[in-house]
């Protein structure tokens, strides 16, 4: 690892680190060490990073805002590269954006409403950034990336770059095309939104952080949604009807504000949330026979 990390040193990629706790990195506050961390100060110095991970062959992976992630507490091998400031461009061309995979989504969603765009109130309260949102298709209150993207410009395990129209993407429920069949990183997206009545975009967006506050446990840290949606069922309702709201295991604790979130209620570790979500999942087939598939993305190490 001494190798690969002085390459990158010597490429002046951007910030380098060795042994970063992934736990500064998540909004669950959870996560063990990345060998290798890198945060690139541009597209260019992502490339250069790529380049340098493909030759030594070492596994990588890309990380934004941190918040759909559940990294193990044996932390991940190889190097992790975090999309975030010098990845936060954004040009504006009326109502076409084009914004870095780094940029806040609730900043972008936030901005734009304020300029009269509508399109992006869902994600007034989604506390990733518009790389991983495009990468999971994130949505709220009906409405997804996939609504909006007119194309992603995509970084490949090869090196090679390209601009990937919205079909090519393959957009369904919380998935795209990177998550399995191409995995890449998002570089930017174009995304087009509409003109509309400024006051409505805003007190819109405004009933959608507020519903959010209210029903959903930001005050703790917390990765987001926990399970996806057993349709025609929700989770959140499945868990409550269980009754296993403020159920906890050792700092991992189901959230009594609204059953699909798991919250670190205090030192938790990963293996506590891992732990709950299997007690969940039992629970939830043996009293109403539906199986429960994770939402957020469970990474890392098992030893």
């Amino acid at each position: 690892m001494k190798d690969i990390i002085q390459q990158l040193e010597k490429a002046q990629v951007g910030k380098v680190l060795q042994d970063e706790p992934l736990a500064n990195h998540t909004t669950m506050k959870v996560g063990g060490p990345a060998d290798i961390f890198v945060e690139p100060h541009g597209i260019d110095e992502l490339k250069r990073t790529m380049d340098i991970v493909r030759q030594h062959n070492v596994p990588w992976r890309a990380i934004g805002r941190g918040s759909n992630l559940l990294v193990l507490d044996e932390g991940l091998r190889g190097v992790v590269i975090k999309l975030g400031k010098g990845m936060d461009h954004i040009q504006e061309d009326g109502e076409l954006i084009t914004v870095g995979g780094g940029y806040s989504l609730i900043t972008l969603a936030t901005l734009q409403s304020r300029k009269g765009l509508t399109g992006l109130e869902f994600a007034g309260g989604i506390p990733g950034s518009v790389g991983g949102a495009v990468y999971m298709n994130a949505g709220a209150h009906g409405s997804d990336m996939s609504n909006i993207l007119v194309k992603a410009h995509v970084l490949f395990e090869d090196g090679t770059m390209e601009w990937l129209t919205n079909e090519e993407m393959e957009f369904s429920y919380r998935t795209s095309v990177l998550q399995k069949k191409r995995p890449g990183i998002v570089l930017e997206a174009v995304l087009k939104l509409q003109s509309g009545e400024r006051e409505t975009i805003v007190a819109e967006m405004q009933k959608n952080k507020d519903y959010r506050r209210e029903t959903q446990p930001w005050n703790f840290p917390c990765a987001g949604s926990i399970f996806r949606n057993p349709l025609p069922n929700y989770a959140g309702q499945l868990i409550e009807k269980a009754g296993l709201k403020g159920f906890q295991i050792g700092g991992a604790k189901v959230s009594e504000m609204h059953g699909n979130f798991i919250v670190n209620a205090g030192d938790a570790k990963a293996q506590d949330v891992l732990d709950l979500i299997a007690h969940i999942q039992k629970t939830i087939q043996e009293k109403f026979d539906v199986k429960m598939e994770t939402e957020v993305e469970i990474i890392g190490h098992k030893s």
